[in-house]
Order: structure tokens, then C-alpha cells, then sequence
């Protein structure tokens, strides 16, 4: 056979390349194509979450649209009978609330609303290619649209903090698999590749504490012991895994943010 990386021939026996070191093994290879297979999945599952997202916005500006000029069509029409009235009874008062007014309100409002507004919204505004995480997950929030979403919530929930966290903890070595790879992999193992889940997402948010200087105490250990206790607890201890995952993930989430000047 030959090595995948380099391209030498070598014996089909081989474990180890003796020209390059890689694993030629076929467990590593079988690992690696799965990997490839599940990231190929996720960034469809992406994909297809994107387009119902801009499906629905797509559908509010066109409803939006529709209902403004709605109201124009009839603002239009009471324009012309209540011009001349408004005008005339609006003229007389223009002169007398002109300086007040304009001075007062014009020269507050704008030094004030604008200088303040302006340069807010500038400050906040995401540098170019930098995305803004999510930092306010919550477990309540979590369990309440599970239930009321049959569990679909519960699944896009881990998508979405997948996600978060390998932006934001990028350059670590280490990369949190995302939702194709936890449903299919849990189905397998009968639940066991979830608890694995957890337990590698709280060594991950644990390693990557002290580099952007947050405290964090739990680690993947707690999750699992939390995870495995639960079993002997009516399976709260999955709920206080939960908990610790969110509250540690919004932790980085909200580091990163403030690292890359986004409040």
C-alpha cells in the first residue's frame, strides 16, 4: 500500500510510516474519513439552518413591505382632506414655536442623541470578519423550548454552542464536534458518545479559561460525574451538567467578545 500523506509504497502491515510518521493504520484512516464525512454533514446541516433563517426574514420584509404601502395608499387619501387644515392652523403656530423649538430641540437633541448614539453603535459595531457569540444561555430557557419543541430545540441548542465555541476557542488543537456527529454517534453508543460530548466540551472551555483570563473551576470530569450521577438522581445530574456546560461556554463566549471589541 501506500502512505497517505507522503505517497511512499509501504508494507501492508505497516502502522507507522518509517519515511513520514503517519499513522497508516486502518482504524486512523476509518477515523478520518468519518470525521471528514461529519464535516462535510455539518456544514450542509449549516447551510439548510442559514436558508430557513433568511427564508423567514425574506417573509417579514415582504409582509413589512406590503403593510407600508397599505398605510401609504390610505395615508395618502386622508392627506388631501386634512391639508388644508393642518396647514392653515399648523402656519399660524409655526411662527410662534419656530425658535424655541428648533433651537431647543435641535441643537439637545442632535448633540446629544447623535454624538451619544453614533458613537455607541460605531464602538459595537463587529470588526470585519468577526462575529459576535452568544453569551446569554440559559438552562431554563433550554429545558422550556425542548419541551415545547419535542427536543429540536435541545438539538439546535448543541449545534449552535458547538459552533460558538470553536470559534472562540480556534487555535487550541482541539475542535468540539457539532450536531451530525452527536446525533448519529449517541444513537450508536446508546447515549454514551453524548456524556463523551460533554465531558471533551468541559475539558475545552476549562483549557481555554486562563487564556483569555476567566476563572473557571469545573472541568470535564465534573460534567461526567454530574452525567453519571444523574442516573442515580431521576437524571437531574444531566440537567447540573448542562447547567455548568452553559454557564462556562457563555464565560468564553463573553471573553471573546470583549477581546475582539464587542462588548
Amino acid at each position: 500500500m501506500f502512505c497517505t500523506k507522503c505517497g511512499k509504497q509501504i508494507a501492508d502491515t505497516t502502522r507507522i510510516c518509517p519515511y513520514c510518521g503517519a499513522d497508516c493504520s486502518t482504524i486512523h484512516k476509518v477515523v478520518d474519513q468519518a470525521n471528514q464525512m461529519f464535516d462535510a454533514a455539518e456544514q450542509e446541516l449549516g447551510n439548510a439552518i442559514n436558508d430557513v433563517k433568511q427564508s423567514f426574514s425574506q417573509g417579514y420584509n415582504a409582509d413589512q413591505s406590503n403593510m407600508d404601502n397599505n398605510n401609504m395608499n390610505n395615508g395618502g387619501q386622508n392627506y388631501n382632506n386634512n391639508y388644508s387644515n393642518g396647514y392653515n392652523n399648523g402656519g399660524q403656530n409655526y411662527n410662534n414655536n419656530y425658535s424655541n423649538g428648533y433651537n431647543n430641540g435641535y441643537n439637545n437633541g442632535y448633540n446629544n442623541g447623535y454624538n451619544n448614539g453614533y458613537n455607541n453603535n460605531y464602538n459595537q459595531t463587529p470588526p470585519f470578519g468577526v462575529q459576535r457569540l452568544k453569551t446569554d444561555r440559559s438552562l431554563g430557557l433550554y429545558i422550556v423550548l425542548s419541551i415545547i419543541t419535542c427536543g429540536i430545540y435541545g438539538y439546535y441548542f448543541i449545534y449552535q454552542m458547538a459552533h460558538d465555541i470553536n470559534i472562540a476557542c480556534e487555535g487550541d488543537g482541539e475542535s468540539t464536534p457539532g450536531l451530525v456527529a452527536f446525533i448519529l454517534l449517541s444513537i450508536i453508543t446508546c447515549g454514551i458518545y453524548a456524556w463523551y460530548w460533554y465531558y471533551k466540551l468541559g475539558n475545552r472551555l476549562a483549557a481555554n479559561a486562563a487564556r483569555y483570563g476567566v476563572m473557571i473551576q469545573e472541568n470535564g470530569t465534573t460534567v461526567l460525574m454530574w452525567c453519571i450521577l444523574g442516573m442515580l438522581i431521576c437524571g437531574l445530574g444531566q440537567f447540573v451538567a448542562m447547567y455548568i456546560l452553559i454557564k462556562n461556554s457563555n464565560l468564553i463566549c463573553s471573553a471573546y467578545n470583549r477581546t475582539h471589541g464587542l462588548g
